[in-house]
């Protein structure tokens, strides 16, 4: 008799999830109930698929609503109606405007609308599925009412949004939030009714005895809804008609075979019968058109010059490698293409396709606009338990002191005050619930029906329209999803090639796809085996940086092997070190059991990579691929179907007890395969990192000035602005303050003169950098600060932070006289305009007094206005540098203690088994040479390394494979020069 239920998917309202809601009907004996959300269908699907488990007759519907006013109930009689409905709202969502007082004809569903509101329209005419609700505490103004003769159009409208007290406290909170008020100061009608509660069957009954066609009309409304879903099938597998299915088989395979030989100039049977297996299963699991799909959108992007690299478990396929989605030889690397497709799995397949972050809204525009049926794919943001602490906080109005500590969790919990109990115990209940809505990362949809038939729609920010549902529920209902995604690594390439053809037009630049010239290149190699990789994507970081050395590694397989050997999964259970000890000795790989070693000769018996799991599942156990994959997947906590892990753990163990395996052994393996597999990284996945590695590697080693500028100007990486900076330098570039005549708002690049972007500068306006720019463009550069002053119309606020930072050193005046000489300009000019003046304005000139110039100023104003000096940081030293060594000569002292003075660039703290902590830093030199430190737990806590500053370092030199460290047994921060406008003089009497 419930047709008017609430979820937590009426954001910042509900309380519960729709599985509860359907425990709370079944424990109440219902025998339908309704899910209407507020202006919400996210959980519409998910209640279907889950109602399935109780013996409820599922509704769904949308409760409309003015911000908390409701205007009337929709319920859908069948999939048209759920249609309409969604696409009713989608409407209003997408041009932010309130719902009418009566809702629009829409056919395939009932409305309903609510007691309260028929009495204030003083509605009359109803069509032939539009009925009146009646709530339990409408019922005695219906006695006195004209409308209780309506008795045909009257329904039980009990709104149910609440269990307990403890869900509507739970509910006031939430609506407190919402209105960002305190708790006391929240508004009677921002609240829902404590009595909108599910009642019993009988108590139901009970209530409206005195209206029993109520009951009945209700029931005949239930009867006639109908909305089903085959969650089973799969809705997108072929886009194409029945008629057009068959046309597109024929393209995919005319594709294969007329690209092959780009791929395989000397194809032989193995790749011709890898490229038929692989074709006869996607033509028989009807993901042709999934193909082709991702081909076109690849194409799109080649034909704009956009990079682009196909990843994913797609890249296991050479029918992808072949038609030139991926850039990944399946053959070469040995990739199983069960890893990316087979019968047994209950998931689509899987293209993850990267697009530099500059290209990727053009190509998501295209796939809008070539398909009928598109949307990108929901997802929910949820409330994280220390940020709705402090919401919490706020709603009770407690001081930032106390939020602070609860949200940090440092108290005891016996010194908590009662309002404190309650901000814990509500944001313990409260964290996990949605929060709001927001787009996936990378999905999109594309359908062969349309996109309301399963969710409504709403617009971000950039007008795409974005379903409600997220990608869990798309997959159950069987809608795959393209994944779209954005990197900036592919930026970086894409910028690097525009700076050398603009700064050295003359310079021969590689084809930057000839990725196996790059492979064979020892230059390039040669910066992998020595972790000179700063800028470079996805081998930067320290952590990855001492791998590369420890490895020596050379060539593209070891890089490929290097990028999976830093996942958790190998690290964390010592198989990391032991792959390093096999790599550098061969001796020790014989330790490995000879089984192993069999199945995987390339990582020395170790398993490395998500397909390891599939390999000793196969060769050792005699899984069929199929069983494999989903034991890889099952291992990676991926959804299989009931009872199927367990069915193949029988399996498995079956096998090898046959294949004459020790109990013991089989355990071990078993256990090495649970242990491995949540955090193994795919083969496909780190071979086409590895490729993009190279690409960077090769601009890096070439044309570093170039590739450090785009790699600044696409954000930077993992480490700070000033770390790049420095990386500038050591390749042998200027790096220049701002500059009015020569900067861009991002960084410029003119010879070996690197020019900071006005972009840095912090409180310049958008608007000031924008006039700069404009009035250069057109009318050249800025011959003196008069001239500027004449062409910008700037106030002297944005002009001091341009002179302070010295963007009009090009004049040859100290910046302290070009101060005072703006103050005296403009407090004497009247209002500029950016057209150019028919007169030149002649300006008087003021005598001022000969000023000193301070490179210590100099550096303290570039640390106010770009975050970081642009001197040597070495120079700004109290103290000068004494009894240090330089990184270069560390190799000279490996098991000698020795000083050393680092800048400090990053920190990595980790958790010992004893559960003590130690920590990792990074810095670089007086000469900008990179090292690293460790300290262990005794030292962290007498040395923390809280500034970024400089630190006298005081150790021994570790060597562990060529990778060179310091264990750290002093680390003192030193002070830097005090900025001499801050030095008082004493008064003398």
């Amino acid at each position: 008799m419930y047709l008017n239920c609430h979820s937590y998917f009426s954001l910042r309202y509900g309380t519960f999830s729709e599985n509860e809601l359907l425990k709370l009907a079944e424990s109440n004996k219902a025998t339908y109930v309704a899910l209407t959300d507020i202006n919400n269908t996210s959980a519409c699907l998910s209640f279907l698929k889950q109602a399935k488990n109780f013996s409820i007759k599922p509704l769904v519907g949308i409760d409309f609503r003015n911000g908390v006013e409701q205007q009337y109930v929709v319920i859908a009689k069948n999939r048209n109606g759920f249609r309409e409905m969604n696409q009713h709202l989608s409407s209003h969502l997408h041009a932010k405007m309130n719902f009418d007082k009566n809702a629009p004809i829409l056919e395939g569903c009932y409305i309903i609308y609510p007691f309260k509101k028929v009495l204030e329209t003083n509605k009359t005419e109803f069509m032939e599925n539009e009925f009146i609700g009646v709530s339990v505490r409408d019922l005695n103004k219906l006695k006195f009412s004209g409308y209780k003769n309506y008795t045909s159009k009257l329904v039980v409208l009990q709104s149910v949004s609440f269990r307990s007290k403890r869900d509507f406290n739970a509910h006031r909170l939430l609506r407190a939030i919402d209105n960002n008020t305190l708790l006391s100061k929240l508004a009677v009608e921002e609240q829902g009714n404590p009595e909108d509660k599910m009642l019993s069957k009988e108590e139901v009954s009970e209530v409206f005895k005195e209206f029993p066609e109520i009951l009945s009309n209700t029931k005949a409304l239930a009867d006639g809804c109908e909305v089903e879903f085959t969650f089973s099938k799969k809705q997108n597998n072929n886009l194409s008609s029945i008629d057009e299915a068959k046309a597109d088989e024929l393209k995919l395979r005319k594709m294969c075979y007329d690209n092959i030989e780009n791929r395989y100039p000397e194809a032989d049977e193995e790749v011709y019968a890898r490229l038929d297996k692989e074709l006869t299963a996607i033509i028989k699991l009807g993901f042709v058109s999934y193909f082709l799909i991702n081909h076109e959108i690849v194409q799109y992007a080649r034909s704009k010059d956009y990079p682009v690299i196909g990843r994913g478990s797609g890249a296991n396929s050479i029918v992808a490698y072949i038609i030139g989605i991926t850039n990944v030889d399946p053959i070469e690397l040995d990739l199983y293409f069960e890893r990316f497709i087979n019968e047994n799995r209950s998931s689509p397949p899987d293209f993850d396709i990267d697009f530099s972050w500059r290209d990727r809204e053009d190509v998501t525009r295209f796939i809008f606009n070539r398909f009928a049926h598109v949307a990108l794919m929901g997802t929910y943001v949820t409330f994280k338990r220390r940020a709705v602490i402090r919401e919490l906080g706020k709603v009770f109005g407690l001081p930032k002191a106390e939020i602070d500590k609860l949200s940090l969790e440092r108290f005891e919990r016996s010194s908590l005050d009662k309002m404190e109990l309650l901000v814990l115990n509500y944001g313990n209940l409260i964290a996990g619930f949605p929060n709001y809505l927001s787009v996936h990362s990378g999905g999109i949809l594309i359908l062969n029906d349309d996109i309301f038939n399963y969710g409504a729609t709403f617009l971000p920010p950039k007008n795409f329209q974005t379903i409600q549902i997220d990608m869990n529920i798309a997959e159950e209902v069987g809608i795959h999803k393209f994944d779209i995604l954005a990197q900036r690594g592919l930026s970086k390439i894409t910028d690097t090639l525009e700076l050398i053809r603009q700064n050295q037009p003359d310079a021969f630049i590689e084809d930057i796809d000839n990725i196996p010239k790059f492979k064979k290149d020892p230059a390039i190699n040669n910066l992998l085996k020595m972790g000179d990789c700063m800028g470079v994507f996805y081998v930067e970081s320290p952590a990855m940086r001492g791998l590369l050395t420890k490895l020596q590694t050379d060539n593209y397989m070891n890089l490929v092997a290097a990028s999976s050997i830093i996942r958790p999964g190998i690290s964390s259970g010592g198989m990391k070190e032991e792959y390093i000890k096999r790599h550098r000795d061969p001796k020790r790989r014989d330790q490995g059991h000879p089984v192993m070693l069999e199945i995987m000769g390339d990582t020395y018996g170790i398993m490395v990579y998500q397909e390891d799991v599939m390999k000793v599942a196969h060769h050792f156990a005699g899984l069929s691929f199929d069983d494999a994959d989903v034991l890889r997947r099952g291992m990676s906590g991926k959804k299989t179907s009931k009872g199927q892990m367990e069915k193949i753990e029988a399996q498995f163990r079956s096998n090898c007890k046959e294949r004459g395996y020790t109990q013991q052994i089989t355990d071990e393996v078993w256990e090495q395969i649970s242990s491995f597999a949540g955090y193994a990284f795919p083969k496909g996945h780190s071979a086409s990192y590895a490729v993009e590695s190279y690409q960077s590697l090769y601009l890096k080693k070439y044309f570093p000035l170039e590739f450090m500028v785009a790699v600044l100007n696409n954000g930077g990486g993992f480490y700070s602005v000033e770390t790049y900076i420095q990386e500038i330098k050591k390749c042998g570039g200027n790096v220049l303050a701002p500059c009015i005549n020569h900067s861009d708002h991002p960084n410029t690049i003119l010879g070996k003169n690197i020019y900071l972007g006005f972009g840095y500068i912090k409180e310049l306006e958008t608007k000031t950098i924008q006039q700069i720019l404009e009035n250069r463009q057109f009318f050249g550069y800025y011959k003196s600060l008069d001239d500027f002053i004449d062409r910008v119309e700037i106030s002297i606020e944005q002009l001091r932070i341009l002179l302070k930072v010295g963007a009009f050193r090009f004049t040859g005046k100290d910046k302290h006289q070009l101060l005072w000489e703006a103050y005296f300009r403009k407090i004497k000019s009247k209002k500029n305009s950016n057209q150019p003046g028919l007169f030149k304005i002649q300006h008087k000139e003021y005598v001022l007094p000969e000023f000193q110039y301070s490179a210590l100023i100099d550096a303290y104003d570039q640390i106010e206005l770009l975050g970081f000096p642009l001197c040597n940081y070495f120079e700004l030293l109290q103290d000068p540098v004494y009894d240090y060594t330089r990184v270069d000569e560390l190799k000279n002292f490996v098991g000698k203690k020795v000083s050393i003075y680092g800048k400090l660039i990053c920190t990595k703290k980790t958790t010992t088994s004893g559960g003590k902590e130690m920590c990792f830093a990074t810095f670089y030199d007086i000469d900008y040479n990179i090292f690293d430190t460790v300290q262990f737990p005794d030292k962290v806590a007498k040395y923390p390394l809280y500034n970024k500053g400089i630190y006298r370092c005081v150790g021994k030199v570790i060597n562990e494979f060529n990778y060179i460290s310091i264990e750290a047994e002093a680390i003192e921060f030193q002070k830097i020069k005090v900025d001499p406008r801050f030095i008082t003089t004493p008064f003398k009497v």
